[in-house]
């Protein structure tokens, strides 16, 4: 793919020279993570939160996840308790976040946390993002590179496309590994999933040896992915559906469905974390095509497929 974008940089020391200054200056920056895209600034920032609430458009009472190098740096800013270093120890870093309570001496801006006193952290397993988030003595918030309630960037062309000339730096990663936003995990009570991902409750209830199930709705916000209208690309969308009309486009999973000019497969293999890598890229591109609806097939209800359905569901909304 060449590079038309002058602000997508290839990821060397003059790079990350310049990246650290600017986060240090309170500027925002397209990263990297495993996940999809995000856009960083300093989370001990009023100054940057702000920033990235306001060109992502994104309502305030929405929070941001609060990304880290390690659990050891976290200990200014967080209550740790032992299902958090369960967690950490055997899923860190890697695509799970972690909504814990936040100390009343933490340095995280209340704008980040839309005033809560929780806070959602998380540690980033992309190596690029890691060496900028080692270097530097402050967290960054990262949340996803799109305007809000729009479709999540997989790669910095999507970043670079969604923002033009509004941001400066965009670190070039490749192509997001999973695709698909990080699994959301409350532990301030009960433990719960907020947001499901490609880490299913079945792995988290076997390390912390106890039941997790998914939350049905949250009467607090504590967590992004969590307004009814999300990763949408702005187009009607028809859930579960068998089949498409001519005009419309469709989009399928699995070997049986014909190529034709309107039909998207997720995956003609029938896996689902191949499904989850394509989704946003599919959205992108029926976008592109300027198609004025959507049909999807019914996507298996097991594994990643239930993080799947979660993000098709709030983009149908």
């Amino acid at each position: 793919m060449k590079n038309i974008y002058s602000n997508i940089l290839k990821f060397n020391k003059n790079t990350l020279f310049k990246t650290l200054r600017y986060l240090k200056k309170n500027k925002i920056v397209g990263l990297p993570t495993e996940t999809v895209y995000g856009l960083a600034g300093n989370a001990y920032s009023n100054e940057s939160i702000k920033k990235i609430y306001s060109i992502k458009k994104r309502p305030k009472k929405n929070p941001l996840i609060i990304h880290y190098y390690d659990l050891s740096r976290t200990s200014k800013d967080i209550k740790i308790d032992n299902d958090l270093v369960k967690l950490y120890k055997k899923l860190c870093p890697g695509p799970i976040t972690f909504v814990v309570k936040k100390k009343k001496s933490s340095k995280i801006s209340n704008l980040s946390t839309a005033k809560l006193n929780t806070v959602a952290v998380r540690f980033p397993s992309n190596k690029k993002t890691r060496i900028i988030l080692k270097k530097l003595n402050f967290p960054l918030a990262i949340p996803s590179a799109n305007k809000s309630s729009g479709v999540s960037p997989v790669n910095a062309k999507d970043v670079a496309e969604e923002f033009r000339n509004k941001l400066k730096i965009i670190i070039d990663g490749g192509d997001a590994k999973f695709g698909l936003e990080s699994t959301v995990i409350d532990l301030t009570n009960k433990a719960r999933i907020l947001r499901p991902g490609v880490i299913g409750n079945i792995k988290i209830s076997k390390i912390l040896k106890k039941k997790i199930s998914l939350a049905k709705s949250q009467k607090i916000i504590r967590s992004p992915g969590s307004l009814k209208k999300h990763y949408s690309p702005n187009i009607p969308m028809k859930l579960n559906q068998i089949k498409a009309k001519k005009n419309d486009a469709f989009i399928v999973f699995g070997k049986k469905y014909k190529n034709r000019k309107n039909t998207f497969n997720l995956s003609k293999k029938s896996n689902l974390n191949e499904a989850a890598k394509n989704l946003y890229r599919i959205f992108r591109k029926i976008k592109k095509l300027n198609y004025k609806k959507i049909s999807v097939v019914k996507i298996p209800y097991k594994g990643v497929g239930i993080a799947i359905n979660d993000r098709l569901k709030h983009a149908a909304s």
